[in-house]
C-alpha cells in the first residue's frame, strides 16, 4: 500500500510540474553527456599516450652533401650505442614513397614536393623513450648530421593540447552539473510548496519525515536516471555516427574508442545522476523546505 502510494505521488508530482521536469531532464542530459565525454577523453588520452610513447622514434636526418664514409660511420655509431633498440635507414626514395603515402589525400602538396628535397635519415627506436636527450648528446658529435628530431617532444605538445581539451570538457560538465543541481533544487521546492497542505495533513496524522520526503527524492532520482540514459544514448550515437563514421579515417591516429569504455558510462552516469539528484533533493527538503 505504501509503495503504491509513493509511486502514485511520484507520477503525480512529475506530471504536475511537467515543464520543469522536462527542463530538469534536459539539463541533466547535457551535463551528464559532457561528464561522460570528458571521462572517455581521459581514457582515450591515456590509451594514446601508452600506445604512441611505446612507438616513439628519433629521426636523425643527414645533410644533403653527406659522404658515404660519414653515412657508414654514423650508422656504426648508432648501432653500437647501448641505448638503441632498433635502427632503420631510410633513403631519399623511401622517404619520397612514405611522403606520398602519408599525404595521398593532399595531391597539391605531393605535386609541389620533389623527391630530392626530402633528406635521407636513420629512424631509431630507443630501449627507453625517456633517454632521447642522452642519445642526442652522444650522437650529435658525428659528422653528416643535419638535424635530430625527437617525436616524443612533438607528441608531448599534442597531448598537452588534448589535456587542455579534457580540462575544458570537465569544466563545462561541472558548470552544467551545477546548473542541473540548482534546477533540481528549485523543482523540488516548487513541488513541495504546491503540496504543502497535503504535507501538513500527513504530519498531523503522524507520517514520518522520510515517508513525506521520499516521493520528492524519487522525482529527482527519476530525472537524474533518465538524463543519464539519454546522455549514454548520445555517447553511443557519437561513437556510431561520428567516431566510427565521419572520423573513421583518423582512427590510425586517434585510435578507436573501445565499446567497453562506452558501456561503462551507463552505470557511471546513472549512478552519478541518481545519487547526486537524490542528495540534492534531500538537502533541499531538509534545509530549505519545512516538511
Amino acid at each position: 500500500m505504501r509503495v503504491r502510494y509513493v509511486l502514485s505521488e511520484v507520477l503525480t508530482g512529475l506530471w504536475r510540474n511537467v515543464t520543469m521536469t522536462i527542463a530538469m531532464i534536459i539539463t541533466m542530459t547535457v551535463s551528464l553527456t559532457m561528464l561522460g565525454a570528458s571521462l572517455l577523453l581521459f581514457f582515450q588520452v591515456d590509451k594514446m599516450e601508452n600506445f604512441f610513447y611505446q612507438r616513439v622514434e628519433v629521426s636523425v636526418f643527414l645533410k644533403v652533401d653527406v659522404t658515404e664514409e660519414q653515412r657508414s660511420n654514423l650508422k656504426s655509431a648508432i648501432e653500437s650505442n647501448p641505448l638503441v633498440k632498433t635502427v632503420e635507414y631510410e633513403s631519399k626514395k623511401q622517404a619520397w614513397e612514405r611522403f606520398q603515402t602519408q599525404f595521398k589525400d593532399a595531391p597539391d602538396l605531393v605535386n609541389a614536393t620533389k623527391e630530392e628535397s626530402l633528406p635521407e635519415s636513420f629512424r631509431i627506436k630507443l630501449k627507453d623513450p625517456n633517454a632521447v636527450k642522452q642519445f642526442s648528446d652522444e650522437i650529435r658529435t658525428q659528422e653528416g648530421i643535419s638535424d635530430i628530431v625527437d617525436q616524443k617532444e612533438l607528441l608531448t605538445r599534442v597531448f598537452d593540447l588534448l589535456g587542455a581539451l579534457q580540462t575544458l570538457a570537465l569544466t563545462v560538465a561541472i558548470v552544467q552539473g551545477a546548473a542541473a543541481l540548482l534546477l533540481v533544487a528549485n523543482t523540488i521546492q516548487v513541488a513541495a510548496y504546491s503540496k504543502r497542505r497535503e504535507v501538513a495533513v500527513m504530519k498531523l496524522v503522524g507520517a514520518s519525515n522520510w515517508f513525506i520526503q521520499l516521493p520528492f527524492v524519487l522525482e529527482a532520482v527519476f530525472a537524474g536516471v533518465i538524463g543519464a540514459i539519454l546522455g549514454f544514448g548520445t555517447l553511443v550515437a557519437a561513437k556510431v555516427f561520428i567516431i566510427d563514421g565521419s572520423l573513421k579515417a583518423l582512427t590510425n591516429v586517434l585510435l578507436p574508442v573501445d565499446w567497453g569504455n562506452i558501456l561503462l558510462m551507463l552505470p557511471l552516469l546513472a549512478g552519478a545522476g541518481g545519487l547526486v539528484s537524490a542528495v540534492t533533493a534531500w538537502v533541499t527538503l531538509r534545509f530549505y523546505v519545512r516538511v
